[in-house]
């Protein structure tokens, strides 16, 4: 039997889908997305995912968890639990138009938080793939300026988060 190297993913038949953080003799460290981190036997049941070669003194831990956070964000929705602040918590949002004739319109302030909070999400995502793409260096730079615009636009709904680190921020002026 060939040993899984670092970085290997499997398939547990008890703990679900990981990562192989560490190889000893009789054992896999293995990080799962569900179950976090667990010593199984090398002899256990699961299913190889995708093999990487065990020469494990070849792969550092800075590439082992680079790939773990690549592989989590692959298999999973899960991004960063983002907190409204307390006073706006069961608000609503009322929007009056300017003309007396015509009627308001409520929304839950958390429906709304939680739209914004998704255009950052979506922003975030979109600065990813520019950054990992094959565009050239200034076309990166270029697409990143307009990112950054935006969330300076959107820096109005700071109000909202509970966390100062979660708000919005722009370009600073140098």
């Amino acid at each position: 039997m060939k040993l899984l190297g670092i970085g290997s993913r499997i398939n547990h038949t008890e703990y679900g889908k990981g990562v192989v953080t560490n190889v000893t003799s009789k054992h896999y460290w293995v990080t799962f997305i569900e179950n976090g981190l667990e010593t199984i036997d090398i002899d256990s049941e699961f299913e190889v995912i995708d093999a990487a070669e065990d020469e494990v003194d070849t792969v550092s831990f800075y590439d082992v968890e680079r790939s773990l956070k690549s592989i989590l964000k692959q298999w999973s929705d899960v991004s960063e639990v983002v907190t409204i602040a307390d006073k706006w918590k069961g608000g609503k949002l009322i929007m009056t138009p300017g003309d007396p004739n015509l009627k308001s319109s409520e929304l839950p302030i958390d429906t709304f938080f939680h739209k914004i909070t998704m255009v950052r999400d979506r922003l975030r995502v979109m600065e990813q793939k520019i950054n990992s793409s094959n565009l050239e260096e200034q076309e990166k730079i270029d697409l990143q300026q307009y990112i950054t615009r935006s969330y300076g636009s959107l820096t109005s709904f700071n109000v909202l988060f509970k966390l100062k680190s979660q708000q919005f921020v722009g370009q600073r002026s140098k």
